[in-house]
């Protein structure tokens, strides 16, 4: 096939039908009318000689050559992308893409709110996809450009993926008012006794307070496990389970949902939140603006009327 007689145009629309999976969206995604999206999807499948996305009652899905595809397509426009963006001026007022960032629902709660509202004013053309990945899967994400940056803490990264201290964080031992085992302290034996939520996106999954019990040869006694943090406040607060959870965001819960909150019976309870990416964005004026937005919203967590 010669190469000049393809539209190169098109794998940009085929990026954005496998990112939206609807033909309308992906249209208003590249700037399209949904005849021309839809033309495009016609000369895509004759050009690869396969249906790509097929409709089923639950929209439309990809064919697994799209899926083949997409995974060489995506990077390589992603790299066209910052070849592009490094050797230009970024305005945030008329710029516009979007960009994969992984959170807990807990540091949504915390800085989504401010920096929803920063990009609003600011760079209202930038979309944020916001994912709640295991670490692992986060630190796989970020090495193979499936992630833009994370916001996490305690993961074990590569040499090409880049720390950086946003602010500091502590866990407190969570339990509903009037719990009858817990009088405004906890000890450690008492911690053991009582049954316990935990909150792990995987298996494995053992930063906040497992890890820190293991080094000391003990375990907790866990009657239930969950992927997001959220629920657990409401869970606490009609049963005498415990759980750890951030200090801040205990303070947050403390009167929506009738809770208390003490110091953990054991060390290690500090710890930080840290911003990830990996060092191919380093240079991107896009991504740097982006993390220093994310930067400063983190630095009023800890700022002055900051919550506890």
């Amino acid at each position: 096939m010669n190469l000049r007689t393809v539209d190169l145009n098109l794998l940009v629309v085929f990026d954005a039908l496998m990112q939206e999976r609807h033909v309308t969206r992906a249209a208003d995604r590249v700037g399209l009318s949904q005849p021309a999206a839809s033309s495009a999807l016609g000369r895509l499948r004759l050009l690869f000689g396969d249906e790509l996305l097929v409709r089923t009652g639950a929209g439309m899905e990809p064919t697994a050559r799209a899926l083949e595809l997409a995974e060489k397509v995506t990077p390589i426009l992603r790299e066209v992308g910052r070849l592009v963006e490094e050797g230009t001026q970024f305005d945030p007022g008329t710029a516009s893409g979007a960009y994969r960032v992984r959170m807990s629902d807990l540091l949504l709660l915390l800085l989504m709110p401010a920096l929803a509202g920063r990009l609003e004013k600011e760079a209202p053309g930038i979309r944020l996809d916001i994912q709640h990945q295991p670490p692992t899967g986060t630190v796989d994400a970020l090495v193979g450009d499936a992630l833009d940056f994370a916001v996490s803490t305690q993961l074990q990264v590569p040499a090409a993926v880049v720390e950086e201290h946003l602010f500091d964080g502590r866990m407190v031992c969570v339990h509903r008012r009037g719990h009858p085992r817990i009088d405004g302290e906890l000890s450690l034996e008492t911690f053991l006794a009582l049954k316990h939520i935990r909150v792990a996106q995987s298996p494995l999954d053992d930063r906040f307070v497992d890890r820190q019990l293991s080094a000391l040869g003990i375990e907790r006694d866990i009657a239930l496990t969950v992927p997001h943090w959220l629920p657990v406040p409401a869970i606490i607060g009609k049963t005498d389970l415990i759980a750890v959870m951030t200090e801040r965001h205990a303070g947050h819960f403390k009167k929506s949902h009738g809770l208390e909150f003490v110091d953990a019976p054991f060390e290690g309870a500090d710890f930080h939140w840290s911003l990830y990416w990996h060092k191919r964005h380093g240079a991107n004026p896009a991504h740097r603006w982006l993390r220093g937005v994310v930067r400063e919203v983190a630095a009023a967590v800890d700022g002055p009327g900051a919550p506890a």
